[in-house]
């Protein structure tokens, strides 16, 4: 595995490898790596010849100063992780590679309703701080293929978006959520949870599975305050939304017809730790 910090050396080696016409996948991170992480690595290195995997937890996209205080570094582990892996390629660079003019002047994304609704109503500017990091990283990686979460649904169409925005050359793969034995989605922020909330955690899931097996025999927005009642009997202490959607605009559904394309979405807080998933619904 080489390990590159800054920008222009990896660039020049990207650049390389182009020349001799290898494709680059590119994975981007904010460490924390499980094995929702290494099942897009596998993805990409099935796809590509050469695997850039980055870590950057990444300032502008935090709405909440504490949740950037609060987010899990492991990179020792990581390291570790990746080189197990086999990883190609790791790019760990600083908050002035990536930002080298700093953080206050950076551009503003036009990325319509997607902005301000579900995750973007709860987290205000949220998404202008992924599209900023992103923006920065595929321009630096140059990738052929980009690969990431289904789990981040609305952000892997917001950061969909942007690649349409800038008309980059660049295949979008997302990869379906990586589960734990129990049904919990993987993530980083699973660390944060105590061993009595770990074990109430799943709830979000069987909640998600409730409505999925019974959005096609009752009415919408009945199975969703029953959803939202089982998730504060369970322990969950506040529910920022949980909502049937179109699966390709995020609008919201009342009512689901046997041809519908839908998603449904949640986000609740467990021992202070805000956790979402979702999961697609069909007839």
């Amino acid at each position: 595995m080489i390990i590159f910090k800054k920008v222009v050396a990896l660039h020049q080696f990207i650049t390389s490898l182009k020349q001799q016409n290898k494709t680059i996948g590119f994975v981007p991170t904010m460490g924390a790596l499980h094995q929702g992480h290494l099942s897009l690595i596998d993805a990409c290195k099935k796809a590509c010849d050469v695997t850039v995997c980055s870590i950057f937890v990444n300032p502008t996209q935090f709405n909440d100063p504490k949740d950037f205080e609060k987010y899990p570094i492991t990179l020792e582990q990581d390291m570790l992780l990746l080189t197990q892996h086999e990883m190609d390629i790791l790019f760990l660079p600083s908050v002035n590679e990536i930002y080298p003019a700093g953080v206050h002047t950076l551009p503003h994304y036009n990325l319509g309703a997607l902005e301000n609704i579900l995750e973007g109503k709860y987290r205000p500017g949220h998404f202008q701080g992924v599209c900023q990091v992103v923006d920065r990283l595929l321009n630096i990686v140059q990738p052929d293929k980009l690969f990431l979460g289904r789990k981040d649904y609305q952000q892997c169409m917001v950061i969909n978006k942007l690649i349409e925005l800038k008309q980059l050359p660049i295949a979008l793969s997302i990869q379906p959520t990586l589960r734990e034995e129990d049904g919990l989605a993987m993530s980083s922020r699973n660390m944060r949870l105590t061993a009595a909330g770990r074990k109430k955690a799943v709830v979000l899931y069987r909640t998600l599975l409730f409505i999925k097996e019974n959005a096609f025999k009752k009415g919408i927005p009945v199975l969703i305050e029953e959803a939202k009642a089982k998730l504060l009997a369970s322990g969950f202490e506040k529910i920022d939304y949980i909502t049937v959607a179109d699966a390709n605009t995020l609008q919201e559904i009342k009512a689901l017809g046997a041809s519908a394309n839908a998603v449904v979405l949640a986000a609740a807080f467990l021992d202070g730790v805000r956790l979402i998933d979702n999961l697609s619904l069909s007839a």
